[in-house]
């Protein structure tokens, strides 16, 4: 690893995404924190205005993460690592089904990693360096109730980082897909179900900071949820539908 270290996080104005920018700024990384509210986002570059460098920025707009991109580069040096964290939340019913919410949870949550993706790999593979990171969730492991649109989005991520781990092994550019659990954010606040194995976001970010500098393809935590998730994944829909129906108390 180079002296200085660069790291772009999309979704970093709360939640694990500002949790990340602190944790990876006490360890030695230069941090580049973006995104859309710009007050928190200054909030969170204040904790540690040495390391931690606001970028304002809405990742559904491609041209914006291009711009946004360069600037980093241009003030900051090259993106050694990028972790695109930007979403938005879980809670959903069938009974207010609405199309619009199903696509802006797509094009935050996927689309948003897309765009970001598409500003900083065409650099990284002219070097022939570089690490690229896509949080996803437990949650797009396999269909959960309530949780279509967002079970949908990170599933989709999940793929994409599998899929981009394949073509890019070989070529210097390293790939992580980031699958947390319940962690304790604004996000998890709003849900009124139980969260098994809930952690806290400090325990979160060192976690996904250790997996990132191993350049572990998979970081996933809490394990025990996540194990339980990864068996039922394996089910056929026979067992798994009427397994899961229980476990929601549907």
């Amino acid at each position: 690893m180079s002296a200085k270290r660069i790291v772009w996080i999309t979704g970093a104005s709360s939640g694990i995404g500002a949790a990340l920018a602190e944790e990876m700024a006490r360890h030695g990384w230069q941090v580049a924190a973006s995104g859309r509210d710009q007050e928190r986002l200054e909030a969170v570059c204040a904790r540690m205005p040495a390391a931690i460098h606001a970028f304002p920025l809405d990742v559904t707009d491609a041209a914006k993460c291009e711009a946004t991109a360069a600037d980093i580069v241009a003030r900051l040096g090259p993106i050694d690592l990028a972790v695109f964290n930007a979403g938005v939340g879980s809670n959903f019913s069938v009974d207010r089904y609405d199309a619009n919410d199903v696509f802006d949870r797509m094009r935050v949550n996927y689309g948003g990693a897309v765009n970001g993706i598409g500003a900083v790999l065409p650099a990284m593979l002219a070097r022939g360096s570089g690490h690229i990171a896509l949080t996803a969730s437990v949650a797009g492991f396999r269909g959960l109730p309530g949780g279509g649109p967002y079970s949908a989005s990170k599933a989709a991520m999940i793929a994409l980082a599998e899929s981009l781990k394949l073509d890019l092994t070989g070529r210097g550019v390293d790939v992580s897909v980031i699958t947390p659990g319940f962690v304790r954010t604004p996000l998890t606040e709003k849900n009124r179900f139980p969260m098994p194995f809930i952690i806290d976001v400090d325990e979160a970010a060192r976690r996904t900071r250790l997996g990132l500098e191993a350049r572990r393809f998979e970081i996933t935590f809490p394990r025990r949820l996540s194990y339980f998730l990864k068996l039922l994944q394996r089910l056929p829909y026979a067992l798994y539908f009427p397994i899961i129906r229980r476990i929601a108390g549907l």
